[in-house]
């Protein structure tokens, strides 16, 4: 009769190194009381080509919020078979007021809306064991990618930490590095899925479009999307141990190019930023929580005073 151990495999992990656990109790590691962080962009989302089904005044966009909540309802049915107890979602699209949350499980939590200190991983910390990306895009420097950019389509023309172009994959992988969480498994369009298994590592990918430019693709069913996506769940969850968390030691050096020369030069203005040509500024800060904070103070920082 097999022991049952009533934790998740990151305790399990811990014990193992040092030594309380002899041997890995191998049916057990990466089955067994998962705690999964799941953060649902909408870019990625099966059929998602233009703004029309992305934001609120777009026509489709009722009918792909609901689409967006059934990507993230077969994550959640596959995470539960195999074997999570706990699970967080996070809405990172837009207003991040998109999922139905009438429609989700009743036993999960919902991250909506901003600001928030962690931007689209919020709610992750380091008692989760594994986390997944759904409806994600690639970043801004791909030349290819159904609505490709990173953090702002309208505003930002690169993001680099420690010299690596980063899509919004990359930098929140590597929050959850900061905790010592790893990336699973991602779904969205080929390009996506392409530019975050070689940036993250060998990570399940999910892809339920092909993009033929920014505003076209050819796209699966939702149903077939939604079954390739519980699969690549389930698969990605029998991996956990395997994949290893994406995690920059600090300090971590980082540059941010923007459209405009405005936000750089104001950004400037700030003594720990420095403003490496029209459009650039770098900055140097100790870990991913402060690189976060940042990334998001910038994103939603504005202020108007009148004389």
């Amino acid at each position: 009769m097999m022991m049952k151990i009533p934790f998740g495999p990151s305790v399990i992990q811990k014990l193992l190194l040092v030594g309380i656990l002899a041997v890995p109790p191998v049916d057990l590691l990466g089955q067994e009381g998962l705690k999964v962080h799941i953060s649902a962009d909408m870019e990625g989302v099966v059929g998602a080509v233009t703004g029309e089904q992305l934001g609120p005044s777009g026509f489709e966009y009722q009918r792909f919020r609901k689409l967006m909540t059934n990507e993230v309802n077969a994550a959640i049915k596959a995470a539960r078979n195999a074997g999570a107890t706990e699970i967080v979602v996070a809405d990172s699209h837009g207003n991040g007021q998109n999922l139905l949350i009438e429609d989700l499980p009743a036993d999960i939590t919902l991250v909506r809306s901003w600001p928030r200190p962690l931007g689209m991983m919020q709610g992750i910390d380091d008692t989760f064991d594994a986390a997944i990306f759904l409806g994600y895009h690639s970043s801004t420097t791909n030349p290819t990618g159904v609505r490709a950019h990173t953090m702002s389509s309208g505003s930002l023309a690169g993001v680099r930490i420690n010299g690596i172009d980063m899509p919004e994959a990359g930098i929140n992988a590597a929050i959850a590095g900061h905790f010592g969480v790893p990336i699973v498994m991602i779904s969205g369009d080929d390009a996506i899925v392409e530019e975050a298994q070689g940036l993250i590592g060998d990570i399940e990918g999910a892809v339920v479009k092909w993009n033929y430019g920014f505003h076209s693709a050819r796209t699966l069913m939702p149903e077939a999307a939604y079954s390739l996506i519980g699969e690549a769940v389930a698969n990605s969850l029998g991996r956990i141990g395997e994949i290893e968390p994406y995690h920059f030691e600090g300090p971590i050096e980082v540059e941010i190019t923007f459209k405009s020369y405005m936000p750089a030069e104001v950004l400037s203005y700030l003594s720990n930023v420095k403003r490496l040509n029209a459009h650039t500024v770098g900055f140097v800060l100790s870990d991913m929580l402060e690189v976060a904070s940042f990334l998001q103070f910038m994103s939603h920082y504005s202020i108007s005073l009148t004389p």
